[in-house]
């Protein structure tokens, strides 16, 4: 089975979800969640995280965390194994508390956060665990609607600012948007995750493609990477780029022509819209390096945002090969 990627970088937001092994109790207790939240507000202080929402339900648990530095799986590998040990010592047993790798989605917070969040809090009430989302203890949801303290550890801002600047006002509008929804038809918002892992529009998406291919360049097989944003034929895009630069096939493969433009502008575009990784273009392209593809990106990013003549044909040519 293939690992899920897990890309990290500043001020990433992920969607966590863990759950229990075998489909069995993470949390048999109350003293189990605090425990648990204990070692989330610890985790915070470790790893700099910043959570934004929770919900522990009896099996598993939601998190809304944000990773101003690049470590969300050192910080969630801490914080499973400093809960499981503590589990298993309780209970003198040995053997795995929670099923797998923690599932992380990475969220583009300005278009998703508030419904995870409302997803996240209606949890209990699709579960039928409680009739009403104030009437559960383990979630931050009232928090979030002015019906607890919050702790320090859990920011509210982020998401409260998003229906009105005052904090009372949008804590009624929040408390409003959850109310009036029916929790049975609400939908996982994850369904619309691209390859299973990144939830956002068009452009967020280009945006983690780029950062999977620069830190993956040399990766020979990484299929969710492969398969990401799958539109046109490399061959298409080569052809596209000759038209539109005036460039012979034939010299924009070839590797070791200085100043050939219309090559880089072929590498890039096939590294944005092609679904292939770093070294399948750079064996494309006269069987470069996938280090080597990584670098003419880095190159072709500058030029990009210097000159506007080579901006317009870039624009004209994705505009021909994107199937929007």
């Amino acid at each position: 089975m293939t690992r899920p990627l897990r890309l990290e970088f500043p001020g990433a937001f992920y969607h966590i979800v863990n759950r229990g092994n075998a489909q069995g109790k993470l949390f048999l207790n109350n003293r189990d969640r605090e425990k648990f939240l204990e070692y989330l507000r610890d985790s915070v202080d470790r790893f700099s995280l910043i959570v934004h929402a929770y919900c522990l339900m009896d099996n598993h648990y939601h998190l809304i965390v944000e990773t101003p530095e690049a470590n969300i799986s050192r910080a969630l590998q801490w914080l499973n194994v400093s809960y499981a040990v503590y589990f298993n010592k309780k209970r003198n047993r040995i053997g795995h508390v929670f099923q797998g790798r923690f599932k992380a989605l990475i969220v583009n917070a300005d278009e998703y956060l508030q419904i995870l969040s409302r997803y996240i809090h209606l949890n209990p009430m699709r579960a039928k665990v409680v009739q009403h989302p104030e009437n559960y203890r383990w979630s931050s949801y009232n928090a979030f609607v002015g019906n607890i303290e919050a702790p320090e550890w859990l920011e509210l801002t982020y998401v409260l600012s998003t229906f009105q600047k005052t904090r009372k006002q949008a804590m009624h509008l929040y408390k409003k948007f959850c109310e009036d929804v029916d929790p049975q038809s609400l939908e996982n918002p994850s369904k619309d995750a691209v390859q299973g892992f990144i939830l956002g529009n068009d452009r967020f998406v280009k945006s983690i493609q780029e950062k999977l291919i620069l830190t993956n360049a040399d990766e020979n097989e990484i299929p969710q990477l492969r398969k990401l944003k799958l539109r046109p034929a490399v061959e298409e895009i080569v052809a596209e780029v000759g038209k539109e630069f005036a460039w012979k096939t034939a010299d924009i493969l070839r590797a070791g022509k200085k100043g050939n433009t219309a090559r880089e502008a072929a590498i890039y575009l096939s590294c944005f819209h092609t679904g292939l990784t770093g070294k399948e273009i750079g064996n494309y392209y006269g069987q470069i390096s996938g280090a080597r593809v990584a670098m003419i990106l880095k190159k072709i990013k500058i030029k990009f945002a210097a000159d506007k003549q080579f901006n317009k044909k870039i624009k004209k040519i994705e505009k021909r090969i994107v199937n929007n």
